[in-house]
């Protein structure tokens, strides 16, 4: 079983009234929601009914005495046409079907191809002039999708085969040219290589509808890629790497001659991978949507490989992306579209809806994914996210951010409180130099101490030591007559270097037009220590949202673009704690960063602890 994130979880089994639990009505913004620095008991909140990951459904299928052999001996590196038909010569190389995959690309994506330019994240580069080099000195996104192949997909989705196949073989023809055998760097990392073979196999015919000679040699590359990959799939950088080559792998084994010992041999290897892949509610172990989402992808053109062979794949397929979906729906918001956490910007309602789509899987966003690590709350229109979790571990981190306890919050389509998001988009019309600012705490809304990420950000997308563990408690009180939904979670990632723990509640009402929110710092030893210490506690605000400070600077009136307006007040009680606005940035769903406002709270606390109540309410 794969490793889940480590979560301490609260067992609190009761249901207490608006009286019990607050004292006072949730509109006072002074009132404490905690007491003695402890968390009020509650009952759990009802979950919506999820499979639990098992052990069993991931076991390699279940093979007689002679696929076991085939298995075993394909695995040694005996030659698969010598398994397959040993009294025989090897089948000149050809595909067995044609694959339909049910996803489809991005047209404009597409059509900026056919007008000669290649696009990612909304920057433009003609083609022409883009080196194919494994060792061209390219952004990483511009990487993932030359050596990738992942740009096939948007050429396919924007006009008939006929007037894209002349496109796409052109582009072949180059990076053929600059890698005319397996080698190294990008083009040979396990995850591009994959992404590669698979898309060669998804949209063959855009690329072997040339002459016989250019046809032969396309297939002939295939057949060499996979027989690369064979052989170093498990060297991949990370597990969502590895089960892109396993997906190729697998896909070779079904479209290309004498592919049984293949095939056989994947399967159990995909299998293992998968397994390892996501925590025990389904979520990916580097906690990305944007890994959730190509997991996703990934195991649906794998079903259309399936499907174009008249095969039917391993059972576990469909458990896993039965598995995947729910956890994936925990981060959209009311825009439809998904939240930005590890490094994901605002991914589109309409790739999400096409994703899902796909899957052809009916599911309910999980509310409480304590694996994955994210908390979700619905009232009236109003969406609740929090990340309630370490960040992933750096084993499996790719673009890993240090936002344990931020939150974002929605109220109809209109986003409140975002995160700034898009590291992994940096490269693209987010510049590479303020990529590693984009996953430190202070991108995120949450407190930060002494102007310190909660976890060390590291280069190359890596995290470092900082938060090990995250008390989480999901409870549900009554606020007149109503349940309302409290979240309280404590992280550590302050605890060794400052001796204090950051504890956040919030607690939203159930028309979904109140969020009361109080952050505390708690001495993490049985003495605090003497001095005071700076914070700051910042609160993005989405796009559109011109914020206005009050007189006092406690509080800001928030006037939104769909014209509602809402107030944001500082507790009463929060020492000598001010609030400012300052400048921030938000990456839109096209990679485009937008200039942005947040409201920061920020002052000196006393080492042994403080408290900073806060509300945001609806106002008219």
């Amino acid at each position: 079983m794969s490793e889940g994130v480590h979560t301490l979880l609260r067992e609190d089994d009761r249901t207490l009234d608006t009286a019990d639990a607050l004292a006072l009505p949730l509109g006072d913004a002074d009132e404490p929601l905690v007491t003695d620095g402890e968390a009020v008991a509650a009952g759990d909140m009802p979950q919506e009914p999820g499979r639990a990951l098992a052990l069993s459904d991931f076991k390699p299928p279940q093979a007689g005495p002679v696929d076991a052999a085939l298995r075993w001996a394909y695995r040694l590196g005996v030659p698969g046409s010598l398994l397959a038909a040993p009294l025989r010569k090897p089948a000149a190389p050809r595909m067995l079907g044609t694959v339909m995959s049910p996803l489809e690309g991005d047209r404009a994506a597409g059509m900026a191809l056919r007008a000669g330019q290649l696009q990612v994240h909304g920057l433009k580069a003609p083609i022409d002039k883009v080196d194919f080099a494994s060792s061209a000195p390219l952004t990483p996104p511009f990487l993932r999708v030359v050596h990738g192949f992942t740009w096939l997909r948007d050429l396919s989705a924007c006009a008939p085969r006929e007037e894209c196949a002349p496109i796409a073989e052109r582009a072949l023809r180059k990076w053929l040219k600059a890698n005319p055998a397996p080698g190294k760097g990008a083009a040979w990392t396990v995850e591009n290589a994959g992404l590669r073979l698979l898309g060669w196999f998804v949209h063959a015919p855009l690329i072997l509808s040339g002459d016989p000679a250019a046809r032969a040699r396309m297939l002939e590359q295939m057949e060499t890629t996979a027989r690369w990959l064979d052989r170093n799939v498990t060297s991949a950088g990370d597990l969502l790497g590895q089960v892109a080559g396993w997906c190729a792998i697998t896909a070779a084994g079904l479209l290309l001659p004498d592919g049984r010992p293949r095939r056989l041999y994947s399967e159990a290897g995909l299998l293992r991978a998968l397994g390892e892949l996501v925590s025990d509610d389904g979520g990916v172990l580097s906690r990305s949507p944007l890994a959730q989402m190509e997991a996703i992808a990934l195991l649906v053109d794998l079903k259309a490989c399936y499907d174009a062979v008249d095969r039917d794949p391993p059972a576990a397929l469909e458990t896993m992306i039965a598995l995947l979906v729910p956890p994936l729906l925990t981060l959209r918001m009311g825009d439809r579209a998904l939240g930005s956490w590890q490094g994901a910007g605002k991914t589109s309602a309409a790739r999400l809806d096409a994703l899902i789509e796909a899957t052809g899987v009916r599911a309910r966003p999980a509310k409480d994914t304590r694996h994955w690590g994210y908390q979700r709350v619905d009232a009236g229109k109003s969406v609740l996210v929090l990340d309630a979790a370490p960040p992933p571990r750096p084993r499996h981190a790719r673009h890993g951010c240090a936002s344990t306890l931020a939150f974002e919050f929605s109220a109809k389509q209109q986003r409140i409180i975002v995160n700034c998001g898009g590291a992994e988009l940096a490269g693209g019309q987010v510049p590479i130099r303020i990529e590693q600012g984009l996953r430190g705490t202070a991108a995120h809304s949450t407190l930060v101490l002494d102007d310190a990420n909660s976890t060390a950000v590291l280069i190359k997308g890596q995290i470092g030591k900082g938060v090990e563990e995250v008390d989480i408690a999901r409870t549900v009180v009554k606020q007149r007559g109503r349940d309302a939904t409290r979240l309280e979670a404590a992280h550590n990632g302050y605890a060794a270097r400052h001796g204090l723990l950051h504890r956040r509640i919030l607690l939203l009402s159930a028309d979904g037009e109140e969020l009361r929110g109080e952050d505390l710092l708690e001495p993490s030893g049985k003495e605090g220590k003497r001095g005071k210490i700076a914070f700051a506690i910042r609160f993005h605000l989405g796009y559109g949202i011109e914020a206005g400070l009050s007189e006092d600077n406690r509080g800001a009136g928030l006037p939104l673009p769909d014209g509602s307006y809402w107030q944001f007040r500082l507790g009463g009680d929060s020492g000598e704690a001010k609030m400012t606005l300052e400048d921030s940035l938000w990456v839109d769903g096209h990679g485009r960063p937008r200039a942005t406002k947040q409201l920061v709270v920020e002052g000196l606390t006393p080492r042994s602890g403080g408290r900073f109540p806060w509300l945001l309410k609806r106002m008219g």
